[in-house]
């Protein structure tokens, strides 16, 4: 008899065809069921913690975060529906008061959005400070906007806006300015010709040569935000070049005032170009005198520049060497565009182009490489449908002259927003749905990565990857919604070569998932659609937060679309699950289980016996953790695959955990998705400390016969359905082998 212990559960859930590969290091780690339970990186596996119901929404969302900070205040959930955005607070979930488009109506919780339901999921986002950027490639660019609310109500903070971004917006351009020169000459000899705007020549003096030099001034205003306008239309007078001035020589620049503007910028023009000669500051200043400076041929007047006109609308976003960077246009797909530096919505370039001008690329390849995604890395990361490239330059930053384009892999991607890790990159490849990490790799001098799902592919085979969500704190857990609504969750930590897969389902589907900071841990926003009395509706719940060391039982909440009820007066019956009613609950009456219950039609739960303290009610569900059967070498026998074997004696160590079942598989129950919902199943013994007193949650180890009978592909099944903790840190085994059949 061999003693074998599973003390590792870090290999997570894995396709079963993986049950003789026992020759890879992490056999011993896998599990052939992880349903509702979480692979943590320390290599235990406990029961997810439950969801509570937070509102009910009156149509499909689908969420967007937006996070100010990482103070849980200024966190909020965008609720995208079907024509109407909600703004939820991200502490309670509660719809913000006020929500506007355009203008203040003091009342109105929606503003109107151009995104039908088919194009939401394909929205890509990015945020800078109280900013969202919205690109999709059928839609013009959006953002989505907070300012400080001018209303009196202390309720309502801030004001939100949605509009259509309009590039190259600033202060008015100044009008045409009028432009004096006045000759300093000592002779006298020459005069202002006003109706021919230059001087009279008097060709005997030796000072009046080259007096038809064509001389042209534009004018610029500049607001606080250091926004300039365009320049103003050219005004040219004939007059000695700059460089035959003699002393007293100038020429005086007038124009009129713009509103808004601190100060204006003056342009002169040399060889055809336009070169900035001064600043007039204030703005009530509203002339200059020339008097001969130097044009600074770095700083020129701007030109209005859209490449987005015409509907050639973007498909990707984000911000890279602070330039607002969009990609993947209807009409040029494998194109990107770069802002000016620091003035995100403006495209204007100079004439000759300046290192802070925006940035136009095309990327060049064998094929048609429609970007996808674009990430800000370091470099900057082009996700296209055939290839994954790097975009950076030969100095500091990027810049309209210097760009280069290097490709790291060809594995290709989906437009499913990436999730920045670490030092990874997650994408989703563009064919069969799988997970890819994107890091960097000294051995080659570039990036490369793994593809994550290569050892659990049903999960992600034949489906689409809807949304994704990474939740750093407690467990580096990200959060998958697959496109039918089953819930998948991969514990991931690249630098531990930890990445372990789970499935998570609930009594409804998963529309959307999101992921904001809270106050002891990152929560897990999550909308799912439940049918309740035969009708489907939409309900906005979070993961609650996981069992903590100093919390006991009466803490647990293990049930979805759940509500907790305080109990005060010891009733037997308690209300509060007016969202539930008609259906069959679950109850944990002050941290003791109760049996099921339905809800009654005004939402009220009938207890089994009457307490006072915490009632947490909702809906139920199964955790379930199975690890793959025993396989190994021999000296006596050689290979154990094929043999018979039976198990005696199991200890299953367990943390904080209290309740659950356990059972044998059976002959065939390899491969099967759920093959541990049939097993026959005995209750895991527990005692309380003392005669007569509940128990408690327990942590140690637990002794148990494991029933199983002599098959080939025999293992162990635990199961917790009881709306209490369950947390399995080892599981250790005698396996009789007997000979292959």
């Amino acid at each position: 008899m061999v003693r074998v212990s599973w003390h590792n559960f870090t290999g997570g859930l894995v396709t079963t065809t993986l049950a003789s590969r026992y020759d890879l290091q992490k056999f011993g780690t896998f599990l052939q069921a992880c349903t509702n339970a979480i692979p943590n990186i320390h290599g235990n596996v406990e029961r997810r913690p439950g969801m509570e119901y937070i509102t009910t929404l009156d149509s499909c969302a689908y969420l967007l975060p937006f996070q100010f900070n990482s103070d849980p205040e200024e966190n909020y959930l965008l609720a995208f529906h079907e024509c109407y955005i909600t703004i939820h607070c991200g502490v309670t979930g509660c719809e913000v008061a006020c929500i506007c488009q355009g203008s203040n109506n003091g009342s109105d919780t929606s503003c109107a959005q151009p995104y039908c339901m088919s194009y939401i999921r394909e929205i890509d986002y990015a945020q800078v400070a109280d900013v969202v950027y919205l690109a999709h490639c059928c839609v013009p660019l959006y953002k989505l906007y907070r300012c400080s609310c001018s209303s009196d109500n202390p309720n309502e903070k801030y004001e939100w806006y949605m509009q259509e971004v309009s590039l190259n917006q600033s202060l008015s351009a100044p009008g045409t300015p009028t432009v004096t020169a006045t000759c300093g000459m000592a002779c006298g000899c020459c005069c202002w010709n006003s109706s021919a705007g230059c001087y009279g020549c008097c060709y005997c003096c030796p000072y009046t040569m080259n007096l038809c030099s064509c001389l042209g001034y534009k004018v610029s205003a500049v607001d606080c935000d250091g926004i300039e306008s365009l320049p103003s239309s050219a005004r040219c007078i004939m007059f000695r070049y700059p460089t035959d001035w003699v002393a007293g020589d100038h020429v005086t620049v007038r124009w009129s005032c713009v509103s808004g503007a601190c100060e204006y910028n003056i342009y002169r023009d040399s060889a055809g170009y336009y070169g900035l000669i001064g600043v007039a500051c204030g703005c009530t200043c509203t002339s200059f005198v020339d008097e001969n400076y130097e044009p600074d041929m770095t700083v020129t007047p701007k030109e209005n520049w859209n490449p987005f006109e015409s509907n050639n609308n973007p498909c990707s976003v984000t911000f890279h060497h602070q330039r607002l960077t969009i990609g993947g246009t209807k009409d040029a797909p494998s194109s990107f565009y770069m802002s000016r530096t620091g003035d995100f919505e403006s495209f204007r370039k100079s004439r000759p182009l300046q290192d802070d001008d925006p940035v136009e690329y095309m990327v060049s390849s064998n094929s048609v490489d429609d970007i996808h995604w674009l990430v800000s890395f370091g470099s900057l990361f082009l996700g296209t449908s055939g290839a994954e490239y790097t975009a950076d330059s030969s100095g500091a930053a990027i810049t309209p002259s210097d760009v280069r384009i290097n490709t790291q892999s060809y594995w290709g991607s989906k437009n499913l927003k990436p999730l920045i890790i670490g030092s990874a990159i997650l994408h989703e490849q563009r064919l069969g749905s799988h997970v890819r990490e994107i890091a960097y790799n000294w051995e080659i001098d570039g990036y490369a990565g793994n593809d994550l799902s290569l050892l659990a592919p049903e999960l992600v085979e034949g489906h689409k990857i809807v949304q994704w969500a990474y939740q750093q704190s407690p467990g580096s857990n990200i959060w998958i919604v697959r496109d039918d609504g089953v819930l998948l969750c991969l514990t991931y930590m690249r630098e531990q070569n930890i990445y372990a897969w789970s499935k998570h389902t609930t009594k409804g589907r998963v529309i959307s998932v999101c992921v904001l900071c809270g106050e002891s841990e990152d929560i897990l926003w999550l909308v799912v659609a439940r049918q309740v009395n035969g009708q489907e509706k939409y309900f906005l719940e979070r993961m609650h937060l996981r069992l903590q060391e100093d919390e006991d039982v009466t803490d647990s909440f293990y049930v979805d679309s759940g509500v907790v009820i305080t109990n005060s007066n010891q009733a037997t019956t308690v209300c509060g699950a007016c969202h539930l009613i008609g259906e069959t609950v679950s109850v944990l009456n002050v941290g003791s289980p109760e049996g099921e219950q339905i809800v009654g039609a005004n939402g009220s739960v009938e207890l089994q016996y009457a307490a006072s303290g915490k009632v947490v009610v909702g809906l139920p569900y199964d955790s379930v953790i199975s690890p793959l059967p025993v396989e190994t070498d021999t000296q006596q026998a050689g290979s154990t695959t094929g043999m018979h074997r039976a198990y005696g004696k199991t200890t299953i160590r367990f943390h904080r955990s209290l309740g659950g079942q356990y059972a044998a598989t059976k002959q065939g129950d390899l491969g099967r998705e759920d093959f541990w919902e049939d097993a026959e199943y005995y209750d895991i013994p527990y005692l309380p400390e003392y005669w007569g007193e509940p128990c408690k949650l327990f942590t140690g180890d637990i002794d148990v016969t494991l029933p199983s009978g002599q098959d080939t592909d025999t293992s162990i099944i635990l199961k917790q359905s009881q709306p209490l903790p369950f947390r399995v840190t080892s599981i250790t085994t005698n396996v009789d082998f007997g000979e292959a059949p």
